[in-house]
């Protein structure tokens, strides 16, 4: 007869005990019966890889027990009922947790567990996957070989910072080494110095020798220094930087007068006429004052800044640098396009506001002014519709003395044709505020003014001396103008025009 095996009894009932108190999994679990296919509700504890159950929670014995090494545990489905039952003990069925352990060899029965809740289930079936003694090893196994790894590199690191250390030494003892070297060779010199100095001061050919050396070496440095002066002031090159600092020069000067009759335009016209148009007696309108002076100070406030600028420049002289500033300038071209549209205009509401006598004398009053120089004012909103052109010629000088290799190429040949088209559009608009101009300038000239002149639909012809002051001035055919004009009709016809007496004797005519 095959005798039992025996086991130490003693030693797994302290297992089962401290499975109790400090199991990994503790908890209720049914456990299917052997026999009959019943289930039967035991409390479970799991210690390492040792499966205790108890016939209830204050158990002190177990009532059995499972080594789960070298098992497996997996889901099983839930067993098929016999019988159709009520529909809430179906349901309650239906979420119950089924698993099996499998034991590692053939003829062992599995055991199958269930629980209440699917994340218990987890949980357990979690717990008895890592029971495993082997899966320990094998994981210190790894964690082993890792540890004499770093162990290694550790060493070698250590072996590497003595070697480090041992060079450290052994060039602090070089550098003591050529130091007291370098202490004996500066005592040695000292030492030699007094001797030298003697023998030097005691020849006097040597003294003199090196006075021709000197003096001769002097002489070519500065003879060699000014042929290479000469030959680069002969130079292509610098005529042409001259010729480009001379146009900058220039056209710093000219922005200082442009700048100068702006602030005459806006502190001796535009200022004083917003204050008048204010009194209680107004001799103008605001609305008048903004359309004659429309953009004025806005441009006189933009060439200041531009002015600044170039200031700016010609202190870091010799280097000048101006592409950038035309770049600040070039967004701010609308503000003359709509002084060009609106010059015209201007000219049309001035002409309209002289034939008020009150107007007109406090105009003369402002005209008087020493700062005016005698100008009218017709001639201060006349200056910026010449400074596109003036700056289009600027650039146009600066771009032919200056290099295809300058940085500053590009962006000069880009800001002069952004001002050509803007002077396209200008030079359009340019004839007929020409013709108000001139048609201004006579009315001043004659003795007791013409209103006539100061209508706008009038078109200067002509002007000149009166050959027969005798002749009766009468209406009569006069020829057509030379000049090319829109308003000049085909050769050989003739206008019905009407001569104009004028203060210094000569006559125009208007038609």
């Amino acid at each position: 007869m095959q005798k039992s095996v025996r086991y130490n009894e003693g030693h797994a009932l302290y297992l089962a005990l401290l499975a109790r108190k400090e199991g990994t999994k503790r908890g209720f679990l049914s456990k299917k019966a052997a026999e009959a296919s019943r289930w039967h509700e035991k409390w479970f504890a799991l210690y390492q890889n040792v499966l205790f159950y108890f016939e209830g929670e204050q158990s002190g014995r177990p009532a059995g027990m499972y080594l789960l090494e070298g098992c497996s545990c997996e889901r099983a489905p839930a067993p098929p009922r016999a019988g159709a039952g009520p529909g809430g003990a179906r349901d309650a069925l239906d979420k119950q947790y089924y698993f099996t352990v499998l034991f590692g060899h053939e003829g062992q029965k599995p055991l199958e567990l269930r629980c209440e809740e699917q994340q218990d289930g987890k949980e357990w079936m979690e717990a008895i996957h890592q029971a495993s003694y082997a899966d320990i090893l094998i994981e210190r196994e790894v964690l082993m070989q890792k540890y004499i790894h770093l162990v290694q590199i550790v060493e070698t690191e250590k072996i590497a910072a003595n070697q480090l250390r041992h060079q450290l030494e052994d060039q602090d003892t070089e550098i003591e080494r050529l130091k007291s070297e370098i202490i004996a060779l500066n005592k040695t010199k000292e030492r030699m110095r007094p001797y030298q100095s003697n023998q030097e001061e005691d020849d006097p050919d040597i003294k003199k020798i090196k006075k021709v050396q000197s003096f001769m070496r002097g002489w070519l440095c500065r003879r060699k220094w000014k042929t290479i002066v000469q030959d680069y002031i002969c130079s292509p090159h610098a005529e042409s930087m001259r010729k480009r600092n001379q146009i900058v020069f220039t056209m710093v000067e000219a922005e200082s007068e442009y700048v100068h009759q702006l602030y005459i335009l806006v502190n001796c016209f535009l200022r004083p006429l917003r204050m008048a148009a204010s009194s209680k007696k107004p001799p103008i309108s605001h609305d008048d004052v903004s359309s004659i002076f429309l953009n004025s100070e806005t441009i006189m406030f933009l060439h200041e800044i531009f002015h600044q600028g170039l200031k700016a420049r010609l202190a870091n002289w010799p280097t000048l640098i101006l592409a950038d500033l035309f770049d600040i300038l070039l967004p701010m071209l609308n503000i003359y396009q709509e002084f060009v549209r609106n010059h015209q205009y201007s000219l049309q509401v001035l002409a309209n506001c002289k034939q008020n006598r009150d107007f007109d004398k406090l105009l003369k009053q402002y005209e008087a002014n020493p700062a005016c120089e005698g100008r009218m004012l017709e001639t201060f909103l006349t200056y910026p519709m010449f400074q596109i052109p003036r700056y289009i010629i600027t650039i146009h000088e600066l771009l032919a003395h200056t290099p295809h290799e300058h940085v500053e190429r590009k962006s000069l040949e880009f800001a002069k044709s952004k001002l050509e088209d803007l002077s396209r559009i200008m030079h359009d608009e340019v004839s007929d505020t020409e013709n108000i101009r001139k048609n201004l300038a006579i009315e001043r000239m004659i003795v007791e003014g013409c209103d006539i002149l100061l209508d706008t639909s009038q078109t200067f012809i002509r002007q000149g001396a009166m050959k027969n002051s005798s002749t009766p001035l009468v209406p009569q055919a006069w020829p057509s103008p030379l000049r090319s004009d829109p308003l000049s009709s085909s050769e050989g016809q003739t206008f019905s025009a009407a001569p104009v007496c004028l203060a210094d004797g000569s006559v125009c005519a208007r038609w």
